[in-house]
């Protein structure tokens, strides 16, 4: 008995040595705070509610080609052709179809948690003829896309409305590549005149607080080049 808790101990502390012990996810607080928002908290930031399916008009619409620049944002990531994209919280597939071109010799996974944004997403995929889109209903704690097939995640203003964003992230991470990429595109918050809901932005030192969250990432760059958005980029290490 008394070597067994000997070797117990000593498991644990090379464990802790070598920093490698299991990450928990964080205490979320649940308490009230922003209309536009849940009543729940992340490292101090109050998660945003989801935009249902019944709104996938608004993201259709003309104003995001000068809002968002999408084509510039397509430039930033430095698309090779042949990677596989995974778009999380895909919606309509405004940025799905953009993305799909970019990689002819990739594949690009469209994921949603509402089957209505599927639909919308296969009736589309038929109507352009695209075929390196792939479907994926994920779960709200689970993108589920598989393990080490991924070589970039992009989410363009989604990440804020996750429920369970340590659980997201963590599931990305195992879906990643070596050396794969997230890019986080949200609302700048430093920026006062950006006019989005405040529970709809976030700023990079936010990002970068909760990343810390996830040992295997680290950040890889921020570019601001975009009009309302930043693109804040971690490396899977």
């Amino acid at each position: 008995m008394k070597l067994a808790q000997n070797l117990a101990c000593w498991v644990l502390l090379v464990v802790l040595v070598n920093g490698t012990q299991a990450q928990s996810p964080p205490v979320y607080q649940v308490r009230p705070g922003d209309r536009d928002g849940i009543p729940k908290w992340y490292h101090g930031r109050q998660i945003a509610q989801v935009m249902g399916h019944q709104g996938a008009g608004w993201l259709e619409r003309p104003e995001r080609e000068i809002e968002e620049q999408p084509a510039k944002l397509i430039r930033a990531l430095r698309l090779k052709g042949d990677e596989v994209v995974a778009d999380i919280g895909a919606g309509s597939g405004y940025y799905t179809f953009r993305f799909a071109t970019k990689v002819p010799k990739g594949k690009v996974l469209a994921v949603e948690i509402q089957p209505e944004m599927l639909e919308l997403l296969e009736k589309r995929k038929t109507a352009t003829g695209i075929k390196n889109v792939e479907l994926v209903l994920g779960k709200e704690n689970d993108p589920a896309m598989g393990d080490s097939r991924v070589d970039l995640v992009v989410m363009v203003d989604v990440y804020h409305e996750f429920n369970y964003p340590f659980e997201m992230i963590e599931s990305m991470v195992k879906s990643l590549k070596p050396g794969g990429r997230i890019a986080f595109v949200e609302f700048r918050l430093e920026d006062p005149a950006v006019p989005i809901k405040l529970v709809h932005k976030m700023t990079e030192k936010q990002l970068r607080k909760e990343m810390k969250d996830h040992p295997m990432l680290e950040h890889d760059e921020t570019i601001e080049t975009l009009p309302w958005q930043h693109i804040i980029v971690f490396k899977k290490k």
